[in-house]
């Protein structure tokens, strides 16, 4: 499954792809996640809390960036993911880009993810709706960060916040529907 998202931040895209590579420092951001190990410089090891209704999924994930272009300021990384009651797996390739949008900054995200399993039966349908509203979120908070210039608390601070895909899952559904009866 092919995923595009993009966002803008209000920083100049030098400290934006600063903070983007510096891993330890964005996970807090990204919903659901927590950074549970650093295994080296472009390898970590994170969980992701998701839950559906009322379904909870913890999901064991390797990250490793495989390329970074500074010049382009393109960043590939690779995740692969393992639900922690075996009830599915995950993987995702995701591609970065950061370029200037007027005094800030505009971030093009490209994903290849493939669901298997039980993972694959809950969210094939909502995925690309649930990815731009993560997407939102998580830009939202790294322009918290950017504005502050402060790291957000880490997740052992705050303990990561489940992804509530139900809502999330609904909210996706509803839009399709409208977006199909607007046709």
């Amino acid at each position: 499954m092919q995923l595009s998202n993009e966002f803008e931040v209000s920083a100049p895209p030098e400290r934006t792809w600063v903070m983007l590579n510096d891993v330890p420092r964005v996970v807090p951001c990204m919903p659901g996640a927590e950074l549970t190990r650093v295994v080296g410089e472009n390898q970590w090891e994170a969980t992701l809390h998701v839950k559906l209704g009322p379904i909870s999924l913890q999901f064991i994930t390797e990250v490793t960036r495989e390329l970074v272009d500074e010049g382009a300021r393109r960043v590939r990384l690779a995740a692969k993911a393992r639900e922690a009651k075996n009830r599915g797996s995950a993987e995702a390739n995701m591609e970065s880009t950061v370029s200037a949008a007027g005094p800030g900054t505009h971030v093009q995200i490209q994903t290849d993810l493939k669901l298997r399993g039980a993972v694959a039966q809950y969210g094939r349908g909502v995925v690309p709706e649930v990815a731009k509203q993560l997407t939102a979120q998580f830009a939202g908070c790294l322009q918290r960060q950017l504005e502050e210039g402060t790291e957000a608390q880490t997740s052992e601070q705050r303990g990561p916040d489940p992804v509530l895909g139900m809502r999330l899952g609904l909210v996706a559904l509803w839009r399709s529907i409208v977006a199909r009866y607007r046709r």
